[in-house]
């Protein structure tokens, strides 16, 4: 017994530590969006999408200056271009970009190795917007997501959605118009809705529910003077349609004709006399 009691404090001295230490080791998929130094704002991008994934990191922090350092460009004309280029898309094509951003602005210089952009990004929307933006799979969640920024009172809600097709902007007014149904609501003014980037492609949707912001749109919506033009096939205000069977009012109105009369001709008198 005590021969295997030595034997086994020898195994735990000596052989079987190597057997009881662990190492772990994790991969991770290859990021653009990675700090290039420990100065904050610095990003690295080695591609046009590289850019583009750089700048919605920084919209979605409401990042308003950043530092770019580009590699593998072989020009600063291809730097100029390529960044304009991800600037354009940033703003017309992404949801978060169209909604958020105002303008995209970028200057840079020739570094050895790589190009260093300097950008500047002017905002349409506070943090907390950006902040405040809900997900949701598809327009079906809508009902839910409205319904209880009424029940907390908000003025607004933006939904950023993973999924759309051409049946969407039904179900949004859908949606909506089962929720001011059952609030009693539809006497109010009537929710203004905004598709970004647009509504043919909508990945995120803006309602704007009541507040200074929502009478504003609709000031903006009714006519300065008069009546409104009429639509094609519809008589505007205080015009008749033959088609729509009611009498014909024709006013006659004397012809004034912008002519002066001639004179008349002077009468001849006999001098023979």
């Amino acid at each position: 017994m005590r021969i295997l009691c030595l034997f086994l404090s020898l195994l735990i001295l000596t052989g079987c530590a190597p057997l009881l230490e662990r190492t772990y080791s994790t991969a991770e998929p290859h990021s653009s969006k990675f700090w290039e130094s420990e100065a904050a704002g610095t990003l690295r991008a080695e591609s046009h999408q590289d850019i583009v994934n750089d700048l919605l990191f920084l919209i979605g922090q409401h990042t308003e200056t950043a530092t770019l350092r580009l590699y593998n460009f072989e020009s600063e004309l291809a730097v100029a271009d390529t960044l304009e280029a991800a600037a354009a898309e940033i703003k017309q094509e992404t949801p978060l970009g169209s909604y958020a951003v105002e303008y995209i602005t970028s200057s840079r210089q020739s570094q050895r190795g790589f190009y260093e952009a300097s950008v500047q990004i002017s905002y349409r929307r506070t943090l907390e917007q950006i902040q405040s933006v809900v997900n949701a799979t598809s327009p079906a969640a809508l009902y839910s997501l409205l319904d209880a920024a009424l029940e907390e009172g908000r003025e607004e809600l933006a939904v950023r959605l993973g999924y759309w097709d051409e049946e969407g902007t039904e179900q949004v007014a859908a949606a909506m118009t089962q929720l001011r149904e059952e609030r009693e609501l539809t006497e109010t003014l009537p929710w203004a809705v905004f598709y970004y980037p647009s509504e043919e492609q909508a990945g995120l949707i803006e309602f704007i529910l009541g507040g200074e912001e929502l009478e504003a749109l609709a000031a903006r919506m009714l006519p300065e003077s008069g009546p409104a033009p009429a639509e094609e096939g519809v008589p505007a205000d205080g015009e008749t349609s033959a088609e729509s069977g009611a009498p014909e009012v024709q006013v006659e109105t004397p012809e004034i004709s912008s002519e002066e009369p001639s004179p008349e001709p002077a009468e001849e008198i006999d001098q023979s006399e």
